[in-house]
């Protein structure tokens, strides 16, 4: 079952007797989560029909005695497991999972762990409640998220900022989320989330950030690339260089994506390369400042200094060195 339908249906007050939350990403689990423990039961019938325990200071068959008990005045009683992955053999729940009770709301929260839907066990939850997987979004569907994010909570955001936050927070829901909730406080609804609001409220260096240095590297500016380098360089542990590296390792696939392009237009160019149409003339204009064979050598160098950034090939170079020969070798 998808994020929004779950929540859809507990809005709706249509409940399952099991609820099995797993994957890498967070931020959908403790949503779901969250829901239930805030809104199922009301203050009163939380106090004797709602229990929270982590997966460390439990066991199967405590869990099963929480679940098999009647609620007390209420219709339902929720018990919430949290940290589940740190339960020994979760599989043995299953005879409970067989013949749930349909008065509880048994919420088995089991982060950063995929599961094996092919088991029988993962089956049968499916069967008689809800099995949901959250997966890691990928890079490329950050910026999208963002936008999606900041329109259901009735704001605007420019293609900049979004661009910034997604390059600047990375993957991390949770955290993304965080920012954006900060950001919101900061302006009116009828006010657009700009560059300027995200640099003043998520500590971002106005002008040396990885957003900027990409810019500078792809307009061949050498003399600010080199002063964002340099910045990069003495605050190493802010702007770590394999982080550097996979945002550049993105970016010049994404010009190399677009020499390859047969219909160059603005919204297929876009499409191709998963971005804001509004930032395809600076791919457009990087491709001519960089030939295909030169991409392919700026590619090679990225995974290079990558794995001399982890200690291969490298003795005694320190990172904030690594930065400035990589930003050399790729401008000359």
């Amino acid at each position: 079952m998808k994020f929004d339908q779950i929540l859809s249906d507990l809005k709706n007050k249509i409940y399952y007797p099991v609820y099995f939350l797993a994957g890498e990403e967070s931020y959908y689990i403790d949503a779901i989560c969250d829901y239930i423990e805030e809104q199922v039961l009301s203050d009163m019938e939380k106090e004797f029909n709602q229990t929270v325990v982590y997966g460390r200071d439990t066991d199967i068959l405590s869990i099963i005695s929480m679940a098999k008990r009647y609620p007390m005045m209420a219709n339902y009683q929720v018990v919430i497991v949290k940290e589940a992955q740190n339960i020994q053999k979760i599989e043995d729940l299953a005879n409970y999972v067989e013949n749930p009770l349909s008065s509880t709301l048994l919420v088995l929260n089991y982060k950063y762990k995929k599961v094996d839907k092919r088991k029988s066990f993962f089956k049968q939850v499916e069967k008689k409640g809800v099995l949901f997987e959250s997966k890691k979004l990928y890079d490329n569907q950050i910026p999208a998220w963002i936008n999606s994010y900041v329109q259901s909570k009735g704001y605007r955001i420019s293609p900049k900022a979004v661009q910034m936050l997604a390059e600047f927070l990375g993957t991390d829901l949770s955290k993304i989320v965080n920012e954006l909730n900060k950001l919101v406080l900061n302006i009116s609804p009828d006010k657009e989330i700009n560059d300027s609001l995200v640099e003043r409220n998520i500590g971002i260096s106005k002008d040396f950030n990885i957003f900027e240095l990409q810019n500078a590297i792809g307009n061949r500016d050498i003399l600010k690339a080199n002063q964002i380098i340099n910045y990069f360089a003495a605050n190493a542990k802010e702007n770590p260089l394999p982080k550097t590296i996979t945002i550049l390792n993105s970016y010049f696939s994404k010009i190399l994506i677009y020499h390859q392009l047969e219909d160059k237009s603005r919204n297929n160019a876009a499409a191709a390369l998963s971005v804001n149409p509004f930032f395809v003339k600076d791919y457009q204009d990087a491709a001519k400042r960089y030939s295909v064979g030169k991409l392919v050598q700026i590619i090679s160098l990225l995974r290079e200094y990558d794995l001399r950034s982890k200690g291969v090939n490298n003795i005694s170079t320190n990172e904030g060195e690594l930065q400035k020969e990589l930003l050399f070798k790729i401008l000359h």
